[in-house]
């Protein structure tokens, strides 16, 4: 046994996953704002994510949770991979299979999620697959919920979990069990094992096809317009009289109808 490193003799140490710290992190954001010639409020406007916050992020003094980032990318007009891949890494259009090894992926430590972000190489994905690792206990208050457009996918791996969803829902999973559902609607993870629980997750933006079903659904039909020539139809149901307007009595009506 190696009193240093805790291995027996003639083993290798297991290697640590690259790790994308906050300082990298928050200077790959600041690089993308100075690109676009942004300032903070700029930038603050245009994803909705507070000044306190990018400033924060870019010092390498916050984690910044799914939401934010992901608000914060979409406004750079950042891959997710441009975001989090290794240094040195330089992400390609995806014209191949793309294998990330055991322990290879990309660790960013967010606010309740440790994120081995997968497949950081390929560019352009339309999923963001990921291993994370839920280190948070509780919910604390509304800010932990987070809400983003698309669908989500979550497979427990190890321990167990709690999703906790902001209409008051809450999905207990363990080793095996799966969720899916519309990341529209808020929602946090927390570990509810002795050990952290670990989950492979999937995000998938909200498609363009998908978003014109879903204002399909909000909108209000028109109504059928009348043919040429045609009077418009008239309601089944009998409008109300307006204020002050009687209703014709049965002589008036009488007479009328002789």
């Amino acid at each position: 046994m190696n009193p240093h490193t805790g291995t027996k003799t003639g083993t290798k140490p297991r290697e640590e996953p690259p790790t994308l710290d906050r300082a990298t992190f928050g200077n790959r954001l600041r690089s993308a704002r100075k690109r676009f010639g942004w300032t903070l409020a700029q930038l603050a406007e245009r994803s909705g994510v507070s000044i306190t916050t990018i400033s924060r992020a870019e010092r390498g003094q916050l984690a910044l949770g799914y939401e934010n980032f992901t608000a914060l990318g979409r406004a750079l007009e950042m891959d997710m991979n441009a975001m989090f891949a290794g240094a040195g890494v330089k992400p390609a259009q995806l014209d191949g299979p793309v294998v990330t090894r055991s322990g290879k992926g990309v660790v960013y430590k967010g606010l309740s999620i440790a994120y081995e972000f997968l497949g950081t190489t390929a560019a352009g994905k339309q999923m963001s697959p990921i291993v994370g690792t839920v280190h948070a206990r509780k919910i604390h208050g509304p800010e932990d919920f987070v809400r983003h457009g698309g669908e989500e996918f979550a497979y427990v791996l190890s321990g167990e979990i709690e999703v906790h969803f902001d209409n008051g829902e809450v999905v207990r999973m363990a080793k095996g069990d799966s969720l899916y559902f519309d990341s529209r609607l808020g929602h946090a993870y927390i570990s509810v094992s002795r050990q952290l629980a670990r989950i492979v997750g999937m995000t998938i933006g909200e498609s363009g096809h998908m978003q014109s079903a879903r204002e399909g659904e909000e909108r209000p039909m028109p109504a059928p317009a009348a043919r040429q020539g045609e009077e418009p139809v008239a309601s089944a149901l009998p409008a109300k009289a307006s204020k002050g307007q009687s209703k014709p009595s049965r002589k008036a009506a009488a007479a009328k109808s002789a």
